[in-house]
């Protein structure tokens, strides 16, 4: 079978290439093409485009840059139609996703939908556009299919990929790692301030407002895979400031605590047992629009799993200096943190075992068989 693969950012690309794999392994002439990243490619597809050339984010970004955005999604009709898939399998990434399914179902494709776009949040209307033109949904969280199901929608729970991608990595050496990476014996606070370059102005300045509050600690930058030492660089103006690329789940595995940007990765933090406070700023015009579209109690998927405010969000204004030391002090506090660890452990369990992407896969390849 021919497959066709469409992720929009870092997590996608993981989760893309996991789906990959389990393709190949029950599929095994599959040919599969993919706008994703290094790791889809590296995975057995053929990368046409990568995530990192597309990366506009919020609502202002996106309208300014709306031309640069309608080519490629002209380019990648067009590649599609050559390509002419048996499956069409789209990664979130919903503003890029849906606009193609919609041209795509009436073209005559199959199309599959996994991790579905957040329509759970905000504009829920788009459900009709999914009902329209997207044959098959997986979901990876548990409130997801609840949710459509009020819509009539069928969907398919699949449990999350999180899981199988961390519980397959590897216990790492603690001082074998400092050591290769020149940090000293200091605990690691890690900071993981996003993936996309606008955010990671918006939110690096930020979190290290704190640096010299906590000497006992070391703070390490998680590098994306995406973006040049160059480019943090002017960020790194302190002794307790380090930085790694590309290494993040290696650096949860060690840390003691961590700052994060609302996304994937406030979920991989939790699901790594480290305690955190998630962070988030946008630029003013993306944050208004957003506050009047959103209607969820929540912006981390942690706190969206749980239904309840087990890890603090320091949201736009509240994302300043003094909350982000008092929250910081809080999740370093020996009794705090042993509760939030509990929360995390019931949080894992309600996200389901292992096994999402080879369910994904079989689900895929079955329905292609009919």
């Amino acid at each position: 079978m021919k497959y066709y693969i469409i992720a929009g950012e870092a997590s996608g690309d993981l989760h893309g290439s996991n789906l990959i794999k389990q393709i190949l392994l029950k599929d095994d002439q599959a040919e599969i093409r993919c706008w994703g990243g290094d790791l889809m490619q590296a995975a057995g597809a053929t990368l046409v485009s990568h995530y990192k050339e597309r990366a506009f984010m919020g609502f202002a970004e996106i309208i300014k840059n709306l031309s640069s955005v309608l080519k490629f999604i002209d380019v990648c009709k067009k590649d599609i139609a050559e390509f002419r898939p048996d499956a069409l399998i789209f990664i979130d990434n919903s503003g890029f996703n849906l606009r193609i399914a919609k041209w795509a179902k009436p073209a005559g494709f199959k199309t599959f939908y996994y991790i579905s776009p957040q329509v759970w949040a905000s504009r829920p209307g788009r459900v009709e556009t999914i009902k329209k033109t997207v044959d098959h949904m997986y979901v990876v969280l548990p409130f997801v299919k609840p949710f459509y199901e009020k819509y009539d929608y069928h969907v398919d729970y699949v449990g999350h990929p999180l899981i199988d991608a961390i519980q397959s990595r590897k216990k790492i050496d603690e001082a074998t790692f400092k050591k290769q990476h020149d940090l000293d014996s200091k605990p690691i606070i890690a900071l993981l301030p996003g993936s996309r370059k606008q955010e990671i102005t918006s939110m690096l300045a930020g979190m290290l407002s704190v640096v010299n509050d906590f000497p006992d600690y070391q703070f390490v930058i998680a590098g994306a895979p995406s973006q040049d030492y160059e480019f943090y660089a002017s960020f790194i103006t302190n002794k307790n400031i380090k930085f790694i690329s590309n290494k993040t789940y290696d650096l949860l595995n060690i840390a003691t605590a961590a700052l994060v940007t609302s996304g994937t990765a406030t979920l991989e933090t939790a699901l790594f047992k480290v305690p955190e406070v998630v962070c988030y700023k946008g630029s003013w015009l993306s944050y208004q629009i957003a506050k009047r579209i959103i209607t969820l109690k929540y912006i981390s998927l942690v706190n969206l799993v749980m239904d309840e405010e087990v890890v603090t969000e320091l949201i736009q204004e509240d994302f300043n200096y003094k909350n982000i030391k008092k929250e910081l002090e809080k999740i370093l506090e020996p009794t705090y943190r042993k509760k939030l660890l509990s929360n995390y452990t019931i949080l894992e369990q309600k996200l389901g075992g292992v096994g999402a992407s080879e369910k994904t896969a079989s689900l895929i390849i079955s329905e292609l068989k009919k």
